[in-house]
C-alpha cells in the first residue's frame, strides 16, 4: 500500500484537534473523523471529511489520531477501537498523559498487531492551524516512518524521540520547562512591579529578546549533562553565560531585597546555575 492510499481517522475534534485535523481533509486517502460532539464534526464535513458515526467506525482507518482529554479517555478511546482494529492499524495518541499509559497500551495491543504511538503535540492552537506544530513520537522505527508523512501535514517538526511511551516523556519534560519558566516569569513580574517598572514594557522586551536569543532552548545543545570538559566546544560559552548569570541573578536578588520581595526561584537559579551549565566551580 502506498501512502497515498492510507486512509486516515481522526478522534477528538477539540481546540487542537480540529485544525488538526482540517490540515489532513485533502489527504489522497481521505479521513474520517468522530467526535462526541456533532456540532464538532459539521465544520470538518464541510471542509471534505468523511463523519463516523462512532469511535468504531474509525477503525477502518489505517492510521488514527486521538485527541481526548486525559487518561481514562485514552484508555476507553483505544479499547474500542482495538476491538475493530484490524492488524498493522496505527493508533496515536496526541494528548499528553502518563508515559505509562502508553507503554501499558502498546504491550497490551502489540499482540493484535495493533501500534499504538505517543505523539504529544507543542506549539497551540495557532501553530495547529498553519501546519507548524512540532511532534515528539514514540514509537518503533518503522511505524515512524509510516506515519511521518501523515504527521508532517500538520506539523513541521516531526521528531522521533524513542520507543513507546518516549514521546510522552520529551513532551513532560519540554512542558515542565514551559510552567517552570511561567512561574519565573510571574516572579520577575513581581519584582518589576515593586521597582516601579510598567509591566507591559518589560512583557515587550522579554518577548522581543527571545526571539532573538532563543530563550532556554537556547542553551538546550549537549548530547548529555554530564560536566564540560575544558576541550568541549561548549566550555568557554557556557563559562562565560555562568558569569553574566550569575551576575545578574544577584543583582536581581538585592533589588529584591531593597523592594521586600522574595524570590525564591532566583535564589534557586543561583545555586543551581553553574552546575546545570556543566561548569561548576571548583570545589573548595
Amino acid at each position: 500500500m502506498s501512502t497515498d492510499d492510507i486512509k486516515l481517522g481522526y478522534i477528538g475534534l477539540g481546540n487542537m484537534g480540529a485544525p488538526m485535523a482540517k490540515r489532513l481533509v485533502d489527504w489522497p486517502g481521505g479521513v474520517i473523523v468522530y467526535d462526541v460532539r456533532a456540532e464538532a464534526m459539521t465544520p470538518l464535513a464541510e471542509a471534505g471529511a468523511t463523519l463516523a458515526d462512532s469511535v468504531a467506525d474509525v477503525a477502518a482507518a489505517e492510521i488514527i489520531s486521538v485527541t481526548v482529554l486525559n487518561d481514562a479517555q485514552v484508555r476507553e478511546v483505544v479499547t474500542e477501537l482495538a476491538g475493530n482494529a484490524k492488524p498493522g492499524t496505527v493508533i496515536a495518541i496526541h494528548s499528553t498523559i502518563s508515559p505509562d499509559t502508553a507503554v501499558e497500551l502498546a504491550e497490551q495491543l502489540r499482540p493484535q498487531g495493533i501500534h499504538i504511538v505517543d505523539a504529544p503535540v507543542s506549539g497551540g492552537g495557532g501553530a495547529a492551524e498553519k501546519g507548524e506544530l512540532a511532534v515528539m513520537v514514540g514509537a518503533d522505527r518503522d511505524v515512524y516512518e509510516r506515519i511521518k508523512p501523515a504527521f508532517k501535514q500538520w506539523a513541521s517538526l516531526v521528531i522521533h524521540a524513542g520507543e513507546p511511551g518516549a514521546g510522552t516523556r520529551m513532551k513532560l519534560a519540554r512542558n515542565m520547562l514551559t510552567f517552570t519558566s511561567y512561574a519565573a516569569a510571574c516572579e520577575a513580574m513581581k519584582l518589576a512591579e515593586a521597582a516601579g517598572l510598567n509591566l507591559g514594557a518589560l512583557g515587550r522586551v522579554v518577548r522581543h529578546s527571545d526571539a532573538q536569543s532563543g530563550g532556554p532552548g537556547a542553551i538546550i545543545v549537549r548530547e548529555d549533562m554530564r560536566e564540560l570538559t575544558p576541550d568541549h566546544w561548549l566550555f568557554d560559552a557556557f563559562t562565560h553565560t555562568r558569569g553574566l548569570g550569575e551576575k545578574d541573578l544577584s543583582l536581581a536578588l538585592e533589588l529584591g531585597d531593597a523592594n521586600n520581595v522574595e524570590l525564591p526561584l532566583a535564589q534557586i537559579a543561583l545555586q543551581r546555575l553553574a552546575e546545570g551549565l556543566g561548569v561548576p566551580h571548583p570545589k573548595e
